[in-house]
């Protein structure tokens, strides 16, 4: 592990949509792996799907080796897309839903449910503990439709901070909010876009800018990173909406760090609390 004065050193890179490597205390951690080409529309089921309009920043074979992948869920393209899901056996450990889990034979794969948690170990590293999140992708009673998602919370050490909380596909609904109130968070990563169907009208299944205004007021988290929020036609927020609601908060704007995709944003964390942009 990387240290300096007693701080660890996170990279953190956005590779697009939900896509994020970390780099972490020795440890190469990839969020809901997407790599396909722009142009292809897939089916989410239900009537509903959606075009992928960009590209990532990044081949996979530029971000591995991998050794694990934080996945929110396997049956929607925009978080697992086909050279996403090809890259899956090459990790080391895939965390996802349980449902997941079964879905992916083959795969080095361990299921989990919101509050339960997997710990990491390898020689010369320190522990990584991540702790499933709860998630509702869309209105209520939604998820027999929807199908299970979770978010992830990661804590490198003994430190009871988490390093990085990343939110997943989810309305802002109660569970999130408690859990927001109790969690000590250095990075958010906020999967937003305000995702709606023409099917389902008005119906929203993630967040908009103002639920992250509201979640980060509850959390307080040292560093906002936005994701997903873009790269897809089923994202009702545009990037220059979404900015504009960010930036016009005075007490949240100073946290949010828009990443250049394909560059590694360095950060340091300090075992106080939080963590700082280089």
């Amino acid at each position: 592990m990387v240290k300096d004065g007693g701080s660890a050193m996170l990279h953190v890179t956005h590779l697009g949509g939900p896509t994020v490597l970390l780099q972490l205390g020795g440890w190469r951690i990839l969020t809901d792996p997407t790599f396909d080409a722009p142009g292809t529309t897939y089916s989410f089921g239900w009537g509903t799907g959606s075009t992928k309009t960009a590209g990532p920043a990044l081949a996979p074979e530029a971000i591995t080796p991998v050794d694990v992948v934080l996945l929110s869920h396997d049956h929607h393209a925009d978080n697992l897309d086909e050279q996403g899901r090809a890259l899956l056996p090459h990790a080391g450990t895939v965390l996802t839903t349980r449902a997941a889990a079964r879905r992916l034979r083959g795969v080095n794969a361990v299921g989990l449910t919101p509050g339960a948690t997997h710990t990491l170990r390898a020689p010369g590293r320190e522990t990584l503990t991540i702790r499933a999140t709860p998630c509702r992708h869309g209105p209520p009673f939604s998820t027999a439709v929807v199908g299970d998602v979770i978010g992830f919370a990661v804590t490198l050490g003994d430190c009871g901070t988490v390093t990085v909380w990343m939110t997943g596909d989810t309305v802002l609904h109660g569970p999130v909010r408690r859990l927001a109130e109790r969690l000590d968070v250095d990075v958010l990563l906020v999967h937003l876009g305000r995702v709606r169907f023409p099917l389902t009208g008005r119906v929203r299944y993630s967040m908009d800018g103002r639920d992250a205004l509201r979640l980060v007021e509850l959390l307080r988290p040292r560093v906002v990173v936005p994701v997903h929020y873009e790269g897809w036609s089923h994202f009702s927020e545009s990037t220059h909406a979404l900015r504009r609601t960010l930036a016009g908060d005075p007490v949240t704007a100073p946290s949010i760090t828009w990443l250049e995709p394909g560059v590694a944003t360095p950060v340091a964390t300090t075992p106080m609390r939080g963590l700082e942009l280089q």
